[in-house]
């Protein structure tokens, strides 16, 4: 990916400063949003989804952090640029067969790569420039080609393009994916980081 300098460099401070305060995690491991399109990118567990198409929308409801995207296909107009949303505001039309979501307006407070499992994309920032297609292409009963291209000059020197396939699999059963419930990472780097503000004021104090 042609990530820029200045934004490999903000991830790495980041990465760097976990125990310090929530707000250098990513929004995944705060528990806010996986993102978009990183929702689609395989980490390491709940990685389901369910696609369902009423009259005017497409529906996407995500397993992990429990999130249902709702995408217009009615040609309603957007908010406007003035309102920026974390996920940003989802727009689609058919072309053919293949359903193309635009997305705009985003905000600069999340992260197309949030899990791990993204490796050095995870933590690299997007910013309110950016604008993201993605093609759903059905090329069998049981798949959807999925392509997506990430446009943001002020993060990357040229649009970069993901395709995977999504696999459809009846016998999957979702379940609620408790995130705050469960988030032992978020307290314990938090916990850790105390720790080490108490020791480090313990060593100034007795070296005095």
């Amino acid at each position: 990916m042609p990530v820029l300098k200045w934004a490999e460099d903000e991830r790495d401070y980041h990465l760097a400063h976990l125990p310090d305060a929530p707000e250098h995690e990513t929004p995944w491991v705060r528990c806010i949003t996986r993102g978009y399109p990183a929702a689609f990118f395989p980490a390491g567990y709940n990685n389901a989804y369910q696609i369902i198409q009423t009259p005017g929308y497409v529906v996407i409801a995500f397993e992990m952090i429990h999130e249902t995207r709702i995408i217009p296909i009615d040609g309603r107009p957007k908010l406007g640029a003035a309102i920026t949303q974390w996920n940003g505001e989802p727009r689609g039309h058919w072309e053919g067969t293949t359903l193309v979501v635009e997305s705009t307006n985003y905000n600069n407070k999340g992260s197309i790569g949030t899990s791990a499992a993204t490796g050095r994309m995870r933590g690299i920032p997007q910013s309110a420039s950016m604008k993201v297609v993605e093609r759903f292409t059905p090329t069998s009963p049981t798949t959807i080609d999925y392509r997506v291209t990430i446009d943001d000059p002020k993060v990357y020197s040229k649009p970069w393009t993901v395709e995977l396939p999504l696999n459809r699999d009846d016998t999957y059963q979702m379940f609620e994916y408790s995130c705050q419930e469960g988030n032992y990472a978020m307290a314990n780097s938090l916990s850790f980081g105390r720790k080490r503000d108490r020791e480090a004021a313990a060593a100034t104090s007795s070296s005095k």
